[in-house]
């Protein structure tokens, strides 16, 4: 539907690679305007893409972002929450000193209640909106060498996503989460191809240790940018009217329970 977004006014945190950068496109063609942030902009952004550096890790990164919403969108219909990640290192618990800790609920859970603290009472007052928080498989199957202060901070977003649900679907607006497991970015592809190169092994190769590391994905891959955005554009868009308060899960399998 290449007109599904005509008109609508939508934020993508973390729009410039990976995940983000492909929702941003999936929305740029279906019509929509769309204002993104991050620390630094990309080349390749769609011209009639607005463009906010920020840092949201920070009160005054996330209030920024909110005027820029106001003063060039007039209020937004849909925010999609992509920023987010890992720097920790490895090394479990032993190595996660406040710092980490603070860094991880920053990065991955302050920007969303931040943002939608400040644009939520506008989509209030015009009756309608769509809040999609994208977490992570993570807050369920935990790495202990590497991801407990991420996945902690996730299954907050989650937590918080939820409740917020429930206090504001009954108002016009529906908050939504998506559950990504590996996804194939850019990123994602440098780094195998640096471990193919550390361990001697083909890429191919160097990809299957990785999803052998994760338990398996039964799908045999991991999932790519485009598929993760395709969703989160179903989910913001009319099609999926009766959907809120839910999480979507797209790991190819990788999550083994009900």
């Amino acid at each position: 539907m290449s007109n599904e977004f005509q008109g609508q006014r939508v934020l993508v945190t973390g729009g410039t690679k990976g995940v983000g950068r492909e929702v941003v496109a999936r929305f740029h063609a279906a019509g929509a305007r769309v204002l993104t942030t991050a620390r630094s902009p990309a080349d390749d952004l769609p011209a009639e893409v607005i463009f906010v550096a920020a840092d949201l890790t920070t009160a005054a990164g996330c209030a920024a972002v909110a005027d820029a919403v106001q003063q060039q969108l007039g209020g937004v219909d849909a925010i999609v929450h992509v920023a987010g990640g890992s720097t920790a290192p490895a090394g479990g618990f032993a190595v996660l000193d406040d710092q980490e800790w603070e860094r991880a609920l920053h990065l991955n859970l302050m920007p969303s209640v931040r943002l939608d603290r400040a644009l939520l009472p506008g989509m209030l007052a015009q009756g309608h909106g769509v809040i999609i928080h994208v977490t992570s498989i993570q807050s369920r199957l935990p790495l202990p060498a590497s991801t407990t202060a991420y996945a902690a901070a996730k299954a907050a977003l989650s937590t918080y996503s939820k409740s917020l649900s429930k206090e504001v679907t009954s108002r016009g607006v529906r908050v939504l989460r998506v559950s990504p497991g590996w996804v194939e970015t850019g990123a994602a592809t440098a780094f195998l191809g640096e471990l193919a190169a550390k361990n001697a092994i083909t890429y191919e190769e160097a990809r299957e240790s990785v999803m052998q590391a994760l338990g398996g994905i039964p799908l045999g891959r991991p999932a790519q940018p485009r598929e993760v955005a395709d969703l989160i554009a179903f989910l913001a868009s009319d099609q999926a009217a009766c959907l809120t308060g839910q999480e979507y899960i797209i790991d190819g399998g990788t999550v083994p329970v009900v």
